[in-house]
């Protein structure tokens, strides 16, 4: 028990000179790991302190000491219960993600954890340090080893029926799957996903994950009502778990889906709520620009809005998938309201009224016109646009076919009828 004491005696002073002499707080960090002793509350004080010197390391930027630190821990971990191995490894592997530019430091390390634990047989920290080497692939963009490292989890994961971290592997499934823009393959992971997740009690944070992941889907089917919902009830459980970086990216998509079905005057009432309130910022005055150039319907003011605020709106590959979409839409309508009025127009006076480059505008109308938007014709020789009265709709030809159509399946009734009295 005086042992213990004076370990947690320790590991209290440690906490105490953090801050103000680092160098002896790693030096007391170390020393309660190099200490004897594996009991339980042993165990608990040693855990605090990997915790503690590995944040106090990456507040120094110094990646490559957390990265020793947990080679320097496997005498340690070899006696630590498996579950809690698990969870200082992950802890720590998260604590190195907290110090920019580490991503490829990271998969390295993943790498060494996931060798060390097959050659030590321990199968539950390997699946989920696995887990984060397929996202941290994700991340770098190397679908296709994402992709071969969450098939083998999938065929392991199965046979253990371990439910939650299925879930975890086929929501991971679904986002890679979703950023090589194979959608019909993202939503049948994802519904495999809540196919789990129904099956077992999971936790708001995986839930909001799983809702997030879904209002993506729905909004690449252009259904906004339904991802708005999902969007809403994603940002409400990270809310509540004071999620900040995770809450603003689902209102700010929440945001998004209301432009995106021309609803923008309810962006400002959304940001006035008391949850939206909470997350005021560049992030919630990036959205508001974008929803009062739609209201506008000002493509210079949308334009505007993505270089003022390029951080927070291009730098999410979904927003700006959806803003280029949505400045294409503006464009279409600019343009049309612009040439209503005439017949031919020089390609140049509507470029200046758009305030465009003329090289845009004129590969725009050509678009236009191959989309069957309005007929017309370009003359590139003198610079013009010819536009033509719409074609009026023919409506015999259809009515005759759908009237031969009629005729056609009453003589065949009537011949079926027949064979079957004469037989």
């Amino acid at each position: 028990l005086a042992k213990l004491l004076a370990k947690q005696e320790r590991f209290d002073a440690a906490q105490e000179v953090a801050e103000a002499r680092p160098a002896e707080a790693v030096s007391e960090y170390r020393g309660i790991l190099a200490a004897e002793g594996n009991d339980a509350e042993t165990v608990r004080v040693k855990e605090a302190a990997v915790q503690s010197l590995a944040k106090l390391l990456a507040k120094q930027g110094d990646a490559g000491a957390v990265r020793a630190l947990l080679t320097d821990l496997r005498p340690l971990l070899a006696v630590f219960p498996k579950a809690k191995t698990a969870k200082v490894v992950r802890s720590v592997i998260d604590i190195i993600s907290t110090i920019p530019g580490t991503t490829s430091l990271q998969i390295d390390l993943c790498k060494e954890q996931v060798a060390w634990a097959r050659q030590e047989k321990r199968t539950f920290l390997r699946h989920r340090v696995e887990v984060r080497l397929a996202s941290l692939y994700l991340e770098t963009k190397e679908f296709q080893s994402a992709l071969a490292l969450i098939g083998s989890l999938l065929t392991e994961v199965k046979k253990l029926d371990d439910k939650l971290l299925l879930v975890d592997i086929h929501l991971l499934e679904s986002r890679t799957h979703h950023a090589l823009r194979n959608l019909p393959k993202a939503k049948a992971a994802l519904t495999a996903g809540r196919t789990a997740a129904n099956a077992i009690y999971v936790p708001p944070s995986v839930q909001s994950m799983i809702d997030m992941q879904s209002g993506i889907l729905h909004a690449e089917e252009k259904d906004f009502k339904t991802s708005y919902s999902y969007f809403f009830e994603a940002f409400e459980q990270l809310n509540n778990l004071d999620d900040a970086t995770n809450a603003v990216r689902a209102l700010k998509y929440m945001l998004l889906c209301k432009v995106m079905v021309n609803q923008a005057d309810d962006v400002a009432s959304v940001i006035a709520t008391k949850a939206g309130l909470k997350y005021q910022g560049t992030d919630l005055d990036a959205m508001s620009a974008v929803a009062k150039a739609n209201i506008d319907r000002s493509l210079k003011a949308l334009e505007e809005a993505l270089k003022s605020y390029a951080p927070q709106l291009t730098a999410d590959p979904i927003i700006t998938a959806h803003l280029l979409e949505l400045k294409s839409t503006l464009m279409e309508q600019n343009l049309c309201r612009i040439i209503e009025p005439y017949s031919k127009v020089e390609i140049a006076h509507v470029a200046s009224q758009i305030d465009l480059p003329l090289a845009m505008v004129e590969r725009k109308l050509s678009q236009m016109i191959l989309d069957k938007k309005f007929e017309g014709i370009l003359d590139q020789g003198n610079g013009c646009l010819i536009v033509f009265d719409a074609a009026p709709k023919q409506v015999l030809y259809p009515a005759a076919l759908a009237t031969i159509a009629n005729l056609d399946k009453v003589v065949t009734n009537l011949m079926g009828k027949s064979a079957s009295i004469m037989a």
